[in-house]
Parts: C-alpha cells; structure tokens; sequence
C-alpha cells in the first residue's frame, strides 16, 4: 500500500540542500535525494532518506522536486539529460542566479512539462527549518498555496512576490547586494583597526551601534528617493565627498588595502562631476541606475 505521508526530492546536497533534506525527514517526509558525489547522502540516508541511483529516478519519486544547485548552468546540466522524467513535476528551484535565468530556466520547465518556482532563501544552512527564516518564492500562485506547508518545512517564513518567476531572484539578489557589500565594508574596517592596533573584538560594539543606525536612513531617505527628491536640506554630496576622502586618505596612511574606499570615493566624485555637490548624496541614486560611463 503506498504512503499516506508527504513525499520530496531534494537534488543537490551541498550544505544548503542537506539541510532542507533533514529538515523535510525531521518532519516526517518521505525524501528522496540525488547528489553528483552519492557519499554526500550517507548520513541522510542513516536518518530514512532513500538515495535515487540517478536523476531520472530521482525526479519519478516525487511531484514536488526541490533543486538546491551552485546556479541555473548546474541546474540544466542536471536536469536536461533526465528530461522525460520531468513532465508533472513542480521544480522548487532555490539554486541562486540572476531573475533573466530564473525565468529562462521557468520557460526551459514549461516547455517539458514541468512549474517552476523560484526561490531565494535569505538565510545560511543553519536557518534552514526554523520558524523565524525566509524564503522569497515567485512564479504560479496556485503552485505556491498547493505546496506551501512543504515550504515552510524550509524556512517559516514563505513571502510570494508574484507570478513572475525573475522576482523571487530578484528580491535574493537585492538582499545579496546589501549583505556582501555591507560585509566588506566591515572587513575593511577591521582592517584598518589592525593597522592601528586593535582587533575585531575592540571595535565590535561600535561596528554593531552603526550598522543598528542604518535602518533609519533606509526609511528616511526611501520615501524621498521615490518622489526623485535629492535636495540638499540635511546633507550635500560635497560634504559627503570630503567625508569619504577621509576615509580614504586614513586607510593610505595606515598601510592598508585603498581599492574599496578609492570606489566609494569616485562614485562621489562622478556625482560632483555630474553638477550635484549642492544636492543630497542621495542623488547617487540616479548615478547607479545606468552604467558608468
């Protein structure tokens, strides 16, 4: 007699689709898993995972087939050499990429008879299964409401965005800009500290103070970025630039690595050029919406 329990393929097993593997047999699924290298299935397996012998019999096991792949390149690799398996199938493509591969890759599924939906999930291998991660899904909204109790087995938290399959990626990508950016410009502080004798613990409280003040410029200046609004009433791109040179000029005479704050700098100096020194620095805005040049 078939199992009445809830049933997933997971494909991919690197450290991300691991864990949404044993959060899925944490809950009491029945998982199904294919990964290139098989010994990364080993410890699933001991928990109840049934390891498929290739992806064709991977993607017969189950309607719902999560993809936990490096990117988009990796997923078509994996999948078009097994692509009669894949009509019926609902395709949970959390493999990161761009949102133009993310909807190529959603034409590429419909095409064979398959839904994707795409997702970003906003958070490490160590959020996986927890109440309080997120996870940014698009594509079909009937798709989505069907099989959401089995996302939010990922992360809690499920935020659809629309059918379009390019925002899910989208909103990870925007994420992502943030969170690396954000993360070298606190490299690049502790380095500097370093330089002048103190490590990264002594300067955590206050690298924390000023990253905790952030949120209240993205909500002032959101709204006036929006109405195109850059006027200079409480800040001026000039005062700003002599600002980022300090930052700079300190680095050059500590010894250290320039390339990130020499960046910052010319993007100020582009504004400047642009005849905006008596305009918010906001206005750079407008400057990172086309290309440099």
């Amino acid at each position: 007699m078939p199992s009445s329990r809830q049933s997933v393929t997971v494909i991919g097993l690197g450290p991300m689709g691991q864990a949404m593997a044993g959060a899925f047999l944490d809950r009491g699924y029945d998982v199904t898993v294919w990964n290139r290298t098989a010994s990364r299935a080993d410890d699933l397996v001991a928990r109840g995972a049934v390891l498929a012998p290739d992806v064709e019999r991977a993607l017969a096991a189950n309607e719902l087939v999560v993809l936990s792949l490096t990117d988009y390149d990796a997923v078509y690799a994996t999948l078009a050499p097994a692509e009669a398996a894949l009509a019926g199938r609902v395709l949970v493509n959390l493999s990161s990429d761009t949102p133009e591969k993310a909807r190529a890759a959603a034409r590429w599924a419909a095409e064979r008879g398959a839904v994707q939906l795409t997702g970003g999930v906003t958070v490490p291998p160590s959020g996986i299964g927890a109440a309080e991660s997120s996870t940014f899904y698009s594509g079909p909204r009937e798709v989505f409401d069907r099989h959401r109790p089995a996302l939010e087995v990922i992360t809690g938290r499920t935020d659809h965005r629309g059918e379009d399959p390019g925002l899910a990626a989208l909103f990870y990508q925007i994420g992502m800009v943030m969170f690396w950016t954000s993360m070298l410009s606190y490299w690049q502080a502790i380095a500097l500290a370093d330089a002048n004798g103190l490590t990264a613990a002594d300067v955590l409280p206050h690298a924390v103070e000023t990253a905790q003040s952030l949120p209240g410029f993205f909500s002032f200046y959101a709204e006036r970025v929006d109405a195109g609004r850059h006027t200079g009433d409480v800040d001026r791109l000039a005062m700003g630039k002599a600002s980022v040179e300090h930052v700079l000029h300190t680095h050059a005479d500590a010894g250290v690595d320039t390339a990130l704050p020499a960046a910052v700098v010319e993007l100020f100096r582009r504004g400047m050029d642009a005849g905006h020194a008596g305009d918010s620095f906001s206005t750079l805005v407008e400057l990172l919406k086309k290309p440099a040049g």
